[in-house]
């Protein structure tokens, strides 16, 4: 890489060329098309290999996004995704990280965030090391996995009473700061909910915030999946694909008959349709986008600026904080693969903090308003007292 001309990323212009297009088709879900107009052939094998493995069509659209933006940058620096070498792994890691995410219109572009360049990082090297392994693509890797962490020695054992590091880091890839998960105060809930202007808003934000599904998985929902009596729905987990039962709160379900009254003459019968649907005509299933873009018109009219994922959050922090509920419970229902991902829910939210913490503060001071000084018998002195008690001048 010495003596290379350096590439300069300042003036380099990535125009938004290329797109990922759903093709509704369940074994070819998504297709990336490049800056000529043509179907990038070895983006769509690689899709193929990532079903073959039992990727979510969800994992493959999260990972196409990645490859898109991989492409533009080859195609704005002028380099086929064949002959990519470490030195555009590293411009392209350097672009992310200095003005690589598109603005409005106007105003100048912003990096993106360690979590996004991370994921991004590890999505392209696992792009690379499959045509590696099916003999197409660049004889080495672009991404390769960190010098420091492949000088180890072979087959060592773990020390369990030290933390376990990933091994198998690539060199490219950013620290990601640990970030403790948002959820909702119940005052800004309470404004959020009052502002959804419908009985289906109503009942998804309702199951969101008790049983702690995923906005997916939520709308996997079937209509023979909703067991009111018992108080549970059936959905299909992200991750594994999983059949499962979640327990949500009774209101839920009260909000939910309520849609289902006023929608039961205009949308599609049969126990196995999709339980969520849009609100306009002609009807079609609720997607993502959409439930994610009725909680943005939500937050716009409460003035808040919560998440739809944010949601989750808070089912598992209300979970986690009833002292009756086992945190192996809490597991269950969030889905988690280990436990102390659940653990994370247990540190307390700041705003708890902050309000427990002047509470102590204001009873300290009510402490110090009832001390009542002793009566002071003939001959001792008041600030000897003071001394031995520790009063403060009245």
């Amino acid at each position: 890489m010495i003596g290379e001309p350096e590439r300069d990323l300042a003036a380099l212009v990535v125009p938004a060329v290329g797109k990922l297009v759903s093709t509704g088709n369940r074994y070819e879900p998504f297709r990336l098309i490049d800056a000529d107009g043509a179907v990038a052939e070895p983006v769509t094998a690689y899709f193929r290999d990532l079903l073959a493995a039992g990727r979510s069509e969800a994992t493959v659209r999260s990972y196409g996004m990645d490859l898109l933006r991989w492409f533009r940058f080859l195609d704005a620096a002028g380099v086929g995704w064949d002959r990519a070498s470490r030195i555009e792994a590293r411009d392209f890691c350097r672009w992310l990280q200095a003005c690589g995410k598109p603005a409005a219109s106007g105003a100048a572009r912003r990096p993106y965030s360690p979590s996004v360049r991370a994921h991004s990082e590890t999505v392209l090297r696992a792009f690379y090391a499959f045509h590696l392994d099916m003999g197409s693509g660049p004889v080495v890797n672009p991404f390769p996995l960190d010098r420091s962490r492949r000088g180890g020695r072979a087959h060592a054992h773990h020390n369990p009473m030290e933390p376990r590091r990933n091994e198998r880091a690539g060199l490219y890839r950013p620290r990601v700061p640990s970030r403790v998960p948002r959820s909702i105060p119940d005052e800004e809930f309470n404004e959020i909910f009052a502002r959804l202007p419908s009985h289906r808003d109503r009942a998804l934000v309702a199951f969101y915030v008790s049983s702690g599904a995923r906005a997916s998985e939520l709308l996997s929902a079937r209509r023979n999946g909703v067991d009111a009596g018992r108080q549970v729905i059936t959905v299909v987990r992200k991750g594994t694909r999983e059949v499962q039962q979640l327990p949500a709160s009774a209101d839920a379900f009260v909000w939910l008959r309520l849609y289902q009254v006023e929608t039961d003459a205009l949308l599609p019968r049969g126990s196995r349709q999709p339980l969520w649907w849009t609100l306009r005509r002609p009807f079609r299933p609720l997607t993502y986008h959409g439930v994610h873009r009725m909680f943005e018109r939500a937050n716009e009219k409460a003035g808040t600026g919560a998440t739809l994922h944010a949601l989750r959050h808070t089912a598992a922090y209300r979970m986690a904080e009833d002292p009756s509920l086992p945190l192996t419970d809490v597991q269950f229902v969030l889905g988690h693969a280990q436990l102390t991902t659940t653990q994370i829910y247990l540190t307390p939210r700041k705003e708890d903090v902050i309000r427990r913490v002047l509470a102590h503060h204001a009873e300290q001071v009510r402490q110090a308003e009832r001390r009542v000084r002793p009566t002071l018998a003939p001959g001792y002195r008041p600030e000897t007292l003071d001394v031995l008690f520790g009063n403060g001048t009245p």
